[in-house]
């Protein structure tokens, strides 16, 4: 297998890593990463079948302790689906799914549009940074309302989220995974007295519904409902963040088209939004027994990064990949593949597609002021900044 080197938080990696997923991919659909010391996927192809192989999965065969400070992170995520494989993914997912429905994602569309527009009447005059004014509150905001607890509690709920991600990101240090720990143990405290008080009065929130969800008569337990609204506050509030800085930030260096954002267009705008500059960019599995795919022999236990973000620029699925256009219908992986596809797909989309409308409708002419930056963040890819001027 050829190897290749990068180090993940080189300062020209961060802000532009294609360029090394290119010269990865032109060396074959599975290369050694040395700095990950993990064998990697560089093609669409090679992504979206491990991600759909079952002798491929998320949860590792033997089981580890972790270090004292940390402990309170991982007991969050034992009990994350994000992290098990059937049959208890199955069971959690199943359970989610039933409270997580597309009518009640549907329903949240006018509630999206009208805090838009609160957000967007909040604007300060002049030049300013758009990821605090508009890209961070929605997502956390409207998640906040799914679940049923106090919006006031939005900078709480986004400095945990911030603290336990963190934790996936590359430059991890001993101070970082202390402040997942204590996230962990802060926001479960916080989440155990919400579902205390939904069980004896129930509401119509999303909170209420995991408690009332039932499959086969079985129901999420506490420490698993917990961790389920931590993962969907977690995962959907970090993804969609990033994905509309970075979307906004490609319509502004693209154009926009108007036509790009209006009609059946936004819903094409939005995937490749998804697919030219993804919020995560790496996805890890292991191996369930041995076996050999794309030229490397994998044993029982090994584990193999999936890199969406090179997919998405594989040429061979989309031609001429490198470029931003809307107006096709593009391949990508950004929300994953199999049975680990992620659930909250349909709420990040509907919020990047009513997002970006209401913000190019009410400012046509919104244009950058700054240079953007990207945060140093791997395995993920959003801004740190994202200044414009309406």
């Amino acid at each position: 297998m050829p190897t290749i080197s990068q180090s993940p938080t080189d300062p020209a990696f961060v802000q532009d890593p294609y360029p090394f997923y290119a010269r990865a991919r032109a060396l074959g659909p599975l290369v050694y990463w040395d700095d990950y010391a993990l064998p990697c996927t560089t093609a669409l192809a090679a992504t979206s079948a491990i991600l759909r192989d079952r002798r491929f999965g998320r949860e590792p065969l033997e089981p580890t302790t972790p270090e004292p400070h940390t402990a309170a992170f991982y007991a969050v995520e034992a009990h994350s689906m994000l992290e098990l494989e059937p049959p208890r993914h199955t069971r959690l997912r199943g359970l989610v799914l039933r409270a997580f429905t597309s009518r009640r994602i549907a329903a949240l569309a006018p509630e999206i549009e009208a805090l838009c527009a609160e957000l967007m009447g909040a604007f300060p005059h002049g030049d300013f940074d758009l990821l605090p004014a508009y890209c961070t509150p929605l997502p956390v905001r409207i998640i906040a309302r799914l679940l049923g607890v106090p919006e006031d509690m939005a900078p709480d709920l986004l400095a945990w989220s911030n603290a336990m991600v963190a934790m996936y990101q590359a430059r991890r240090t001993h101070e970082i995974e202390a402040d997942a720990a204590r996230a962990a143990l802060e926001f479960s405290d916080f989440l155990r007295l919400y579902v205390k008080e939904r069980r004896s009065r129930p509401a119509d929130d999303l909170i209420t519904h995991l408690i009332a969800a039932e499959e086969d008569g079985e129901r999420l337990s506490t420490d698993e409902l917990i961790t389920t609204c931590i993962l969907l506050l977690n995962a959907g509030h970090e993804a969609t963040v990033h994905t509309l800085g970075n979307g906004v930030k490609a319509l502004l260096e693209h154009g926009p088209d108007l036509d790009w954002l209006t009609g059946a267009g936004i819903d094409q705008t939005v995937e490749e939004i998804l697919r030219f500059d993804p919020p995560l960019h790496m996805f890890t599995r292991y191996a369930y027994e041995d076996i050999e795919l794309f030229g490397h022999a994998f044993r029982r236990g090994d584990e193999v990064a999936c890199l969406l973000a090179a997919a998405s620029h594989d040429p061979a699925a989309t031609p001429n990949a490198q470029a931003f256009d809307p107006t096709r219908r593009p391949q990508h992986l950004s929300f994953g593949a199999g049975l680990h596809f992620c659930v909250g797909a349909p709420l990040a989309r509907l919020e990047l597609k009513i997002a970006l409308q209401a913000l190019f409708a009410r400012h046509p002419k919104l244009r950058l002021a700054a240079r953007p930056s990207y945060a140093n963040l791997y395995h993920f890819h959003g801004l740190e900044r994202l200044i414009v001027r309406a």
